[in-house]
């Protein structure tokens, strides 16, 4: 069974940063593209960003573009989540996601073409 197990959030004050980690179980992890969503209280799931299996290809949506980051390391069945110059609208249960068979470079950007997800975790960002 695959688990996806995301750490890393916590409160934050406007202008700064955290990293997210999702960690992958199971052996395929470098077969699946990732992405990472999130979802505000009275909204719907928000894709973000998401990076291809290899890592040589990212994708961001255009409310955190140039100042998240995501990023693999495929030995250690993680994907990252870098967030920096953080706003309180980012405040969000942001969750990562395994698609198991992309079929867009890097990844697909609705949540329904992800196969596979984690609990989430909370990020909380004050003015």
């Amino acid at each position: 069974q695959v688990q996806l197990v995301e750490s890393g959030g916590g409160l934050v004050q406007a202008g700064g940063s955290l990293r997210l980690s999702c960690t992958a179980s199971g052996r395929t992890f470098s077969s699946w593209a990732m992405g990472w969503f999130r979802q505000a209280p009275g909204k719907e799931r928000e894709f973000i960003i998401a990076i291809s299996r290899s890592g040589a290809s990212t994708h961001y949506a255009d409310s955190v573009k140039g100042r998240f980051t995501i990023s693999r390391d495929n030995a250690k069945n993680t994907v990252y989540l870098q967030m920096n110059s953080l706003k309180p609208e980012d405040t969000a249960v942001y969750y990562c996601a395994a698609e198991k068979s992309p079929l867009k470079v890097p990844a697909g950007r609705r949540a329904y073409d992800y196969d596979y997800w984690g609990q989430g975790t909370q990020v909380t960002v004050s003015s």
